[in-house]
């Protein structure tokens, strides 16, 4: 394994709690590493600008991954320039595919909704999760999607972009290579950028398919096993 130069976290439901509140503990540990000048990259499900958002409030420098790939930033003199890698197009067309199968073929019997923050996706659209994640995943298995859960919603992805194939765009534009990256996460949406990285760790919490490809579980929860991992790891 390389020597780590860079961490890669997700935020709901590894530097958060399970109602989505930030662990201060995740925080403290971050802005540690980051001062020991090891930077943190934000890999996330959420749109951009809540990512963006929570980047500059947590005071990490390693650039952003957002829409479960589909929009990245790139660092430029400092500056965060968005980018958009997924073809939303895709997502809508799998969506209104969906809504007309759960109409005509299950007469109704599903609530189909989007999630609150869906209108601002750049790159894919978000729903609740009140339908099974199997049912969605066989409807639209023709269709160029990828559907991701988070465990907090169902998202419609582009499958020619993951969390883990934009990462590597962002570290290799800062001069990383994967191996030099520890990554950590919780749930499904995670595995893509956690495979590729030189040190894959998994929060107490994570989904067991996490667990079983993860080179360490952490023993705590939430943030307090992202802040485990970086003391154990980095600090």
């Amino acid at each position: 394994m390389s020597k780590i130069k860079a961490i890669a976290v997700d935020i709901d439901g590894t530097i958060t709690n399970k109602h989505r509140k930030i662990c201060i503990s995740s925080i403290e540990a971050i802005r540690a590493a980051e001062a020991n000048n090891i930077p943190t990259k934000i890999v996330t499900g959420n749109i951009f600008f809540y990512a963006y958002a929570t980047s500059i409030l947590i005071g990490t420098s390693g650039g952003v991954v957002a829409e479960n790939g589909g929009v990245i930033s790139e660092v430029h003199e400092g500056i965060q320039k968005i980018k958009v890698l997924g073809d939303i197009n895709k997502a809508k067309n799998a969506y209104n595919h969906l809504k007309y199968q759960l109409i005509n073929k299950y007469n109704n019997r599903y609530d189909l909704n989007k999630v609150d923050d869906s209108d601002s996706r750049l790159s894919e659209i978000g729903i609740y999760r009140t339908i099974d994640e199997k049912l969605i995943k066989e409807e639209l298995k023709d269709f160029d999607v990828e559907v991701y859960d988070t465990k907090f919603a169902l998202h419609i992805t582009d499958n020619k972009v993951n969390k883990g194939t934009s990462l590597e765009i962002v570290a290799n534009k800062q001069g990383l290579k994967m191996d030099e990256i520890m990554a950590i996460g919780d749930s499904e949406n995670d595995i893509e950028f956690l495979a590729n990285a030189g040190l894959k760790v998994a929060v107490a919490n994570a989904d067991n398919s996490l667990k079983d490809m993860a080179d360490y579980v952490t023993i705590k929860k939430y943030g307090d096993g992202v802040h485990e991992a970086i003391e154990k790891f980095i600090l």
